[in-house]
């Protein structure tokens, strides 16, 4: 079996999931990924699998891919990057791993809303250059947070929101009643109706042609003046436009976040150098604890799927 393995924190993150891919004896390629279509393109067709994270798995890769390729397992939860309908037709099982790093996207959550909250990144830029800059910051105390998705990484997110006496509100399609209950979140019939009613927006639900720029300008200009918006979710949820136009109006004091619509970015992307804008590089996830969780489910769904027997989490429903 030769395996193409592209995500860089399961590669570069101790843990037992490193012995048991090599107690496998495949050959593992080894990549540093997200990688592009193109270099998609160029390493398709020589594998009997992708262990993959954000790469651009298109129909065209999936094509060149077969007839070997057997299974794609995925390192997470996101299959925005992977042609899904494209896997069905082409009777391709595509693997992921729920319920692996809902707490540590949720406590990423809040360190980026504390940072802006508490002017973090200011403070720091102060005193390591040796100043001694302050500026007044904000309680979270009895803000109304906003969450689109009340998922699992949703429902982390309220159960802390609610540990710092923040008032819930959500919009989705999936309702866990007891949860609801136990963390008194107010349901919203509407993006719309959800926009207008808080101070801050944090959507975590998966990219879809139904979420794309699910946070524009329209549902911004419902928000009070001095708002926030966190994003650890896809950085394509967000009309960056839109919601650099707000920073610049005022309607918005702060965006933070944890993904952008090109990974890595570009020295020049317009969020980077944002003064009301605090970026981290996408490792809402990474953490000691979370990767070898996320590393062993998908290496076990894909050991599995290549025996053709036990447990794997299949997203397409071809297995």
């Amino acid at each position: 079996m030769r395996i193409l393995l592209t995500t860089c924190s399961y590669q570069d993150t101790p843990g037992p999931h490193h012995a048991l891919m090599e107690s496998q004896g495949w050959e593992i390629v080894r990549e540093r990924g997200p990688l592009s279509e193109a270099r998609m393109l160029e390493l398709a067709g020589d594998f009997d699998a992708f262990l993959c994270g954000d790469d651009g798995i298109t129909r065209a890769v999936i094509e060149k891919s077969l007839p070997r390729l057997k299974v794609i397992s995925k390192y997470g939860i996101g299959l925005d990057k992977i042609d899904i309908p494209a896997t069905k037709d082409l009777n391709v099982p595509v693997l992921f791993t729920p319920g692996v790093n809902h707490d540590t996207v949720a406590e990423h959550t809040f360190l980026l809303l504390l940072a802006l909250a508490k002017n973090f990144a200011y403070a720091i830029d102060g005193t390591r250059a040796g100043r001694w800059d302050r500026k007044t910051g904000n309680e979270l105390f009895e803000k109304k947070i906003g969450l689109i998705g009340l998922g699992r990484i949703g429902q982390e997110v309220a159960r802390r929101a609610r540990a710092f006496g923040m008032e819930v509100h959500a919009y989705g399609n999936y309702w866990p009643e007891d949860i609801a209950s136990e963390f008194q979140i107010t349901r919203h019939d509407s993006l719309d109706s959800l926009f207008s009613s808080v101070d801050i927006i944090s959507p975590h639900t998966k990219l879809n042609a139904e979420t794309l720029h699910c946070v524009n300008a329209g549902r911004l200009a419902l928000m009070p003046e001095g708002s926030w918006v966190i994003n650890t979710g896809r950085g394509e949820l967000i009309d960056q436009a839109a919601v650099i136009a707000a920073l610049d109006s005022g309607k918005l004091a702060g965006y933070a976040a944890d993904v952008l619509d090109e990974e890595p970015p570009p020295a020049d992307h317009p969020l980077l150098h944002h003064p009301k804008v605090i970026i981290t590089p996408h490792v809402g996830s990474r953490t000691f604890e979370s990767v070898p969780r996320q590393a062993m489910k998908s290496l076990t769904n894909l050991i599995n799927a290549l025996k053709g027997e036990g447990e794997c989490n299949c997203a397409n429903g071809v297995i």
